[in-house]
């Protein structure tokens, strides 16, 4: 029996790996909104926000995209707390441009 994780504890890097792995997307997107987000969060990923990641990951492509423009909102019977909060970001850093590196 695995013992019980707490769900503000940070993110394994092999846990971080599969998880990236399997939020791989059909749609451009999709990969868009979620490759913005690990760039901004994927060094203090919770264990909660990543059960909230592969929730999302079981929609399909184009029902994740309309939640991703605000097209529709969660529903209640499967997004709890932890899916809207994570949404939420995923939204807000989807919606801004990625930061452009002086080197290039």
């Amino acid at each position: 029996m695995q013992p019980a994780t707490d769900s503000a504890e940070l993110l394994s890097e092999r846990a971080l790996s599969k998880l990236k792995w399997r939020c791989r997307r059909g749609l451009l997107e999709n990969d868009l909104f979620i490759a913005r987000f690990f760039e901004r969060h994927e060094s203090r990923m919770t264990v909660g926000q990543a059960g909230a990641m592969e929730t999302l990951m079981d929609l399909s492509d184009n029902d994740l995209l309309d939640l991703l423009l605000r097209r529709k909102e969660p529903e209640p019977e499967w997004a709890g707390a932890e899916v809207v909060a994570l949404l939420q970001l995923m939204r807000t850093d989807g919606a801004q441009r990625p930061a452009i590196s002086p080197s290039s």
